[in-house]
């Protein structure tokens, strides 16, 4: 079985997965752009039963233009977010890929809000797309 571990920047928050992610996806809505620093957000979700999340965290909540609310987890130290719950997606958590600092993470299946996506940004081709 994979076992995959994901941390903050300065490694006192840590989200350790079994497992595949049941969906990798990257989002260009603005929220993720500012959250990211970047021109999009790329999160694996997986079972929450399948992660061991270690460590201190703070919680920020954001209401997204859906009206459905994400818990985002962040070291209070370094402010690095390492795991979030979705309110729209009750019994799974949500690692931003960067986290794992893994070059061999399997590629995005999805791309969400791509009505915001920078024009100059090259995503697979076998991926599903939504605006």
């Amino acid at each position: 079985m994979t076992e995959r571990l994901a941390t903050c920047s300065c490694g006192q928050l840590r989200a350790h997965v079994r497992g595949e992610p049941v969906r990798i996806s990257v989002c260009h809505c603005l929220a993720c752009q500012k959250r990211t620093g970047s021109v999009f957000g790329m999160q694996a979700r997986f079972p929450a039963d399948a992660a061991t999340i270690t460590g201190a965290s703070r919680e920020y909540a954001r209401t997204g233009d859906e009206g459905t609310t994400a818990r985002f987890h962040f070291c209070p130290e370094c402010g690095a977010i390492v795991y979030y719950w979705m309110d729209a997606v009750p019994g799974f958590i949500a690692i931003p890929v960067g986290a794992f600092a893994d070059p061999g993470f399997p590629p995005p299946r999805v791309s969400v809000y791509e009505a915001r996506r920078h024009p100059w940004v090259r995503l697979p081709d076998d991926i599903e797309h939504f605006d």
